[in-house]
Parts: structure tokens; C-alpha cells; sequence
């Protein structure tokens, strides 16, 4: 424990963001850090439970009290040690991770949970200056190849486990560039792309090879890739994502929101696209469908460039500020979330269902919706009902429908293997492992969309099982 009383003495500080009017500017990171002498103090807080929740509801299982413990003593090579032990990727999910951990703390009950992600991300980057974070090749080579289709968290997860163990890792990617979800999901002011070069170099050095612009199941097949390499690894993601088959859904303006997310971060990069196929907010009123952090990032990509004004609905009810009796601690709390790009300047409006789109001459104009309520049953299953006479239209000329994903892509690789999938069109699977020999699946193509840190986990348990059924082969 750093300070037997720091949770007494010490408040819960957060680094913040940068100021609103410089950070709607760019697409820099919007977080701030606090200096090293505030960020020891918080890891002070710390209490060294008995019973540590924190690391209980980690799905990486990170030692949350002992890297803590290390960051007080300013052990940043220690801290590392201990952060890397049970994650590839701490730098990603210090800055992008909804920290459950913090959910659980102990001090979260009195909703003061000590900084745990911010003090991750703290720590990971000092370890970087400092010179600590250095690549560590395997000692030996066992001979074997691993195919890794799709280079997203779950990929690059088990790709460096594999690499680690001695296989020889190839990670192929559809894209131009590696990183999946990380590289062209997410938004630059959540997560700068030099972060995730920086630790693809320490991957490379480390042996593991990527190969960019491959389609699998198109440039290379999949019986090509089952007869070069000793097992294949699907971690193509679910990237299917979820219509809204109603009126006008045809109209020019109405796009999926990771279509117009990856074309900006490539923006952003430095490609350019032409007027036709460029998606843009600019001065227009943005309507975005769906209240998750898909959402959340279109409100701030949207405000960045320049939009005349952007409403962000969600068909399910408003949480609550605080737990409900049926929610308690340490469980996930299901209350309101308000993320950077919210307070940017942003309507936001629950209970709302999408009857149909409008538009003149092909061009969206605006979007129908319609009060909702929800209720239960006899059988205790939640039946929505539109309220009679609730019936708008929300002026939009760009609607982002962010509504979540469905399964992975079915079309190209999954047929070509004729892998069995499970209810709900997701690879079905068995500790990872597929109905087809020696293919095995990980992260949201196996479980369904989810966070980076379950496919981060995923990944890892993946290529346990992995090089398991190589080891048992020889």
C-alpha cells in the first residue's frame, strides 16, 4: 500500500480535458495528465483491499494493487513490469478502456474509485520515456506457423502471445495499414495512431510479421492459408453492423457511422477523397442514432468538423444519475454516461424510435421519430410501445446510424471455410477452437461485439489454446 491513509487524505483528482474551444479545433488527444508528484498521490490511494475488486473485474486480470503500489514508490519499471504481465497493450487501454476496474474499486462506493485508468496510461508512458519498454524476441523457435486473420486487438493480443511462445506469427490485414478497430474505429482525439506505431515496432522487432492489403478469402484463400499454416486464428472482429431497414434509408446522407469514422481518421493521416466521396458534418444538422461510444465519437468527429448542430438519440429509456437498488456495487453501473464529446455541445434525447426518413429529390432532409415506452410482460420480457400522438421530425442532413454490430462478415472467408456459427451468427466456437481443424476464432468474430480490453483477454486465451493443439501435434 504507498500511504496506509492516502484514501483519507488524498481526493480523487483527474487529469481533465483540454479546454473545449482549443480541443474542437483538432483531432489531438483530449485528455490532459497531471504532473508526476499529483499522479504518485493518486496511486496512493490506493487501499490494498483484502479482496482486490478491482482486479476481479479487470477482464485482463491486471494487478490493479501492486502496480499501484510500485507507481507511489515512482518504480516505473516495476509498475510496467507488473502492467505488462497480464496485458500487450496497456497504452490502448489506458486511454480508451471504460475502466470496470474503477466500477469496482472499493472507494467507488462512495463514488470516489481511485484513477486507475489515467494512472495506467500514466505509467505506461513514463515507462516509454524512460526507456523501459524494450522488445523481448523469444530465446527459441519452435518451427511452427500461425496465421492471424485481422489485426484489431484480438489479433494483435494473440499475435504477440504466439510470437512469445515461439511460433513463427504472421498477422495479415484487409487494410493498408495494421491496427484494425484501434487504427480506424477509433478517433484520433481518443487515441493517436503514433501510439499504436510505436508498439507495432516493438512487435516487429520482436518477429512477428504483418502483412498489409491482403483480403483474405479474396488475395490469398482460405484453403491456401490452411495448407501454409499449422493453425489460423480468425480475429476478423464483428463487423457487420446493424442496419435500420425503414423508409428512406436509401437517401443521400444516411451513412453507418464506422463509414464515416474510418474515412476521417484517414483524413486525419493525410488521404484526401473527393467531394462525392467525402462524408462531412460540415454545416449541416447531424442526427446520430445510437447512444453508445460508436455514437459518442460521431457527436465529437461531427462537432470537429463544423457542424450546425448535432442531436444524438437512443430508443432505449435515460439511465439514471446513480445505481438502482437491482445494480449495486461492485457490478457494472448501468447509469448516464457523458463522455468529452458530449460536453462539446450536443442534444441528447432517450426513448426515441425511428419511424422513417425524409427527403427531397433523394436527399435527406429529416428523420420521423416516435416516444417510446418500455414495458414487461407476463413473462417478464420488455415490450417497447410508440406513445400515440408523440410523432416529430428532427431536421437532419446527415444521419449516423450507430446502432452497434451484428456479427462478423459472413460473405468471403467464413463461407470458404464453412466454419459452423452459433445463434446469434458469431463463429462458434469451443476454448477458441472452430468445427474446422486447426482454425481457430477470437475477440468480437467469436463472442460478439464487445470492449477492447475482452478482445485483448480473448486473444490471449486463444493463443493458449492454440499453442496447446500445436504442442499436443508434435
Amino acid at each position: 500500500m504507498g500511504d496506509p491513509k492516502g484514501f483519507i487524505n488524498i481526493a480523487r483528482k483527474e487529469g481533465g480535458y483540454r479546454p473545449k474551444h482549443e480541443r474542437i479545433g483538432d483531432f489531438g488527444e483530449v485528455e490532459q495528465t497531471l504532473n508526476e508528484a499529483d499522479r504518485r498521490d493518486q496511486a496512493a490511494r490506493c487501499m490494498d483491499c483484502g479482496v482486490p475488486f478491482c482486479h476481479w473485474a479487470c477482464p485482463v486480470g491486471s494487478k490493479i494493487p501492486e502496480w499501484q503500489d510500485a507507481l507511489f514508490r515512482g518504480k516505473y519499471d516495476e509498475a510496467y513490469y507488473v502492467l505488462a504481465s497480464t496485458n500487450v497493450m496497456p497504452e490502448i487501454t489506458g486511454r480508451v478502456c471504460p475502466a470496470p476496474c474503477e466500477k469496482s474499486c472499493v472507494l467507488a462506493i462512495h463514488e470516489e474509485g481511485v484513477t486507475i485508468r489515467e494512472n495506467e496510461c500514466a505509467t505506461v508512458e513514463r515507462a516509454f520515456e524512460l526507456g523501459y519498454v524494450q522488445p523481448n524476441p523469444p530465446k527459441q523457435r519452435t518451427g511452427l506457423k500461425v496465421a492471424v486473420v485481422g489485426s484489431g486487438p484480438a489479433g494483435l493480443s494473440a499475435a504477440h502471445e504466439l510470437n512469445q511462445a515461439g511460433h513463427t506469427v504472421t498477422v495479415f490485414e484487409q487494410d493498408d495499414a495494421i491496427g484494425g478497430l484501434l487504427r480506424f474505429g477509433i478517433p484520433d482525439f481518443k487515441l493517436n495512431k503514433g501510439v499504436i506505431d510505436r508498439r507495432l515496432t516493438i512487435m516487429v522487432d520482436e518477429g512477428v510479421n504483418f502483412k498489409t492489403n491482403t483480403k483474405v478469402g479474396q488475395d490469398i484463400t482460405a484453403k491456401e492459408l490452411t495448407e501454409q499454416f499449422d493453425a489460423v486464428l480468425l480475429a476478423i472482429g464483428a463487423m457487420q453492423p446493424r442496419d435500420l431497414p425503414v423508409e428512406g434509408r436509401d437517401l443521400d446522407g444516411v451513412h453507418f457511422a464506422m463509414d464515416f469514422l474510418t474515412q476521417q481518421n484517414k483524413v486525419v493521416r493525410g488521404d484526401q477523397f473527393t467531394p462525392e466521396e467525402r462524408i462531412s458534418a460540415k454545416g449541416k444538422h447531424v442526427l446520430v442514432i445510437g447512444g453508445g461510444d460508436t455514437g459518442s465519437d460521431c457527436v465529437g468527429t461531427s462537432i470537429r468538423q463544423k457542424a450546425a448542430q448535432v442531436t444524438q438519440i437512443e430508443i432505449m429509456p435515460k439511465p439514471g444519475e446513480q445505481r438502482e437498488a437491482n445494480n449495486p456495487w461492485p457490478y457494472w453501473p448501468n447509469t448516464l454516461r457523458t463522455s468529452s464529446s458530449h460536453k462539446e455541445g450536443c442534444e441528447r434525447r432517450w426513448s426515441l424510435a425511428t419511424k422513417r426518413f425524409i427527403g427531397e429529390n433523394g436527399v435527406l432532409t429529416g428523420a420521423e421519430v416516435v416516444q417510446v415506452e418500455w414495458t414487461k410482460d407476463a413473462n417478464g420480457k420488455y415490450v417497447m410501445n410508440e406513445v400515440e400522438g408523440t410523432s416529430e421530425v428532427i431536421k437532419a442532413d446527415l444521419v449516423l446510424l450507430s446502432m452497434g454490430f451484428v456479427h462478423p462478415v459472413k460473405e468471403g472467408l467464413l463461407e470458404q471455410l464453412s466454419v459452423e456459427l452459433d445463434a446469434r451468427g458469431n463463429v462458434a466456437t469451443q476454448k477458441n477452437k472452430s468445427s474446422v481443424e486447426k482454425v481457430f476464432a477470437a475477440g468480437d468474430a467469436a463472442k460478439g461485439a464487445s470492449l477492447v480490453v475482452h478482445a485483448i483477454k480473448n486473444g490471449q486465451e486463444a493463443a493458449e489454446s492454440i499453442h496447446q493443439y500445436l504442442t499436443e501435434k508434435q
